[in-house]
């Protein structure tokens, strides 16, 4: 009984192969894997060597028939790429592949690659076996067209009439931030603008979006005949983008036409612009009322400025006196006012009449939470400057200030320039016909309207300037001039590749 409980063990046979005759497990060949291997080469009619065509200039690969591909090296795109140039694999399995560590610059790419496949009535047979790819070095059309002059096939031309270019920098600094400028293949800039040259026009179309999303602005669209094939009835066309700013800019004295000033809540004709971003933002500084003009309602009622940045007289506080809140109820004004700005009756006199002559002008600002006696403010003499504009024709001389007071004034500007310890990047241009000691003053004084304005430098990556030496602080210097903090700064990273030498520049934040 005992005998019988007992649960026999099954065991599996072995016959001899066929062909060597050691003893084997049956498989429908008969034979054993070294001998099936001799008989059968399941990798038969799979090429064991290709080529891959590299081009330097963009650092692509050519995928057939005409489609180039950005790969780095052993990832995933590159694999995909040469299993597709590898025939044959349709009739086998592919298992895994994989690729075997080559030299980068011997210009040759081996991946392994693992097959099964069914022979000789049912056996499946595994293997393991390499192919080798040469890299060769081919030009792509878009390179060939870089070299042979003929790149672009659609410029955007970015164009504000103004004096000062302190817009074109803020656009550089969000075009910087968004990476907006990865499809452009050229940039130039001139006295009028930048101009973005690009492959494909809708790059081109991109472009023109993201900076009527930025800035208030309008464009028209026109094209160029190159080349016609009448067999196949294809144009060839060059297309032109041409993009203009509203030609208002921070810190500009600006007379609205009267029918605007309704429509902004029966605002003051003559405001200051505080700030351009997506709309042309106006400030009356009688009311502290505050509008926002946006690109088609200018274009609706167009106006000019009467008086921008480099236009202002420096003036020397005399008295200030904040307007009491039961005062504030006979201001005009129907619209929104801003909270952030004190609004003051203030007693001036210019910088170069002190200790010449005893003339003071009285006025109203909104600068009263930053203004006190014996400061120095810069603004706009209306009593003793002709401006030519229409609008500004149409109001009564009585009604008209004699100063309009812009921004405060804090000192010699090369010293504050010499103690900033923080930088911006830029975009690279080439300059044609540029006046650099104009570009160098407008490009100071956007950097002083960064640190002035916590709200202008929001969208903009400031880095931290570690090659700046410090300059001591003299004790007769004063301490209000505004200062980027140390949080508000990312940290320039650079990486230095051991092999090639070369420095890849990041952002990290602090």
């Amino acid at each position: 009984m005992e005998y019988m409980d007992q649960q026999q063990q099954p065991t599996q046979g072995q016959i001899l192969c066929c062909q060597c005759g050691i003893p084997i497990a049956p498989n429908p060949a008969n034979m054993c894997v070294a001998c099936l291997r001799t008989q059968v080469d399941i990798t038969e009619g799979i090429p064991k060597q290709g080529t891959l065509y590299f081009c330097k200039a963009c650092e692509r690969y050519l995928q057939p028939p005409a489609i180039w591909v950005a790969c780095a090296l052993e990832s995933r795109e590159l694999l995909a790429l040469c299993l597709k140039k590898i025939k044959g694999l349709a009739k086998v399995r592919l298992v895994d592949a994989g690729f075997i560590w080559t030299e980068p610059h011997s210009k040759r790419i081996k991946v392994k690659l693992t097959i099964q496949k069914e022979v000789m009535g049912g056996a499946i047979l595994e293997q393991v076996f390499v192919v080798e790819f040469t890299v060769q070095n081919q030009m792509c059309t878009d390179c060939h067209r870089v070299e042979a002059k003929d790149f672009w096939k659609a410029v955007v031309q970015l164009r504000q009439k103004t004096s000062h270019k302190k817009t074109f920098y803020y656009l550089e600094q969000l075009i910087l931030k968004h990476n907006v400028h990865s499809n452009t293949l050229n940039i130039k800039q001139h006295d009028e603008g930048l101009d973005f040259f690009y492959s494909c026009i809708d790059h081109a179309r991109k472009m023109v979006d993201f900076l009527r999303t930025v800035v208030p602005c309008r464009y028209k669209t026109s094209q160029q005949l190159l080349s016609h094939d009448v067999h196949s009835n294809t144009f060839n066309y060059k297309h032109t983008f041409s993009v203009e700013i509203v030609p208002v800019c921070k810190d500009d004295v600006v007379c609205l036409p009267k029918k605007l000033g309704h429509s902004l809540g029966n605002m003051g004709q003559i405001c200051v612009c505080t700030r351009v971003t997506t709309t042309a933002q106006v400030m009356d500084p009688n009311t502290l009322q505050v509008g926002e003009i946006s690109g088609p309602a200018f274009w609706r009622s167009p106006f000019q400025t009467i008086c921008d940045s480099k236009q202002l007289t420096e003036y020397i506080v005399l008295q200030i006196e904040r307007l009491e809140d039961k005062d504030r109820r006979h201001v005009k004004g129907e619209g929104a006012r801003s909270q952030k700005h004190l609004l003051s009756d203030v007693w001036v006199m210019r910088a170069q009449d002190m200790g010449v002559t005893d003339s003071q002008y009285h006025c109203r600002t909104h600068l009263g939470h930053i203004l006190k006696a014996g400061d120095s403010v810069l603004g706009f003499d209306m009593a003793s400057t002709n401006v030519n504009d229409a609008n500004l024709e149409k109001i009564n001389p009585d009604n008209l200030p004699d100063v309009v007071l812009v921004k405060k004034h804090y000192g010699d500007r090369v010293r504050r320039h010499r103690k900033r310890n923080w930088k911006l990047k830029g975009l690279n241009k080439d300059d044609a016909r540029m006046d650099t000691d104009s570009a160098d003053g407008d490009y100071i004084g956007f950097l002083e309207d960064l640190e002035e304005d916590t709200e202008y430098r929001r969208n903009i990556n400031i880095y931290r300037d570690k090659n700046k030496v410090p300059v001591e602080q003299s004790d007769t210097e004063e301490e209000d001039a505004p200062k980027i903090s140390l949080q508000e700064m990312l940290d320039d990273l650079h990486l230095t590749d051991d092999e090639t030498g070369l420095d890849e520049q990041g952002a990290a934040a602090i």
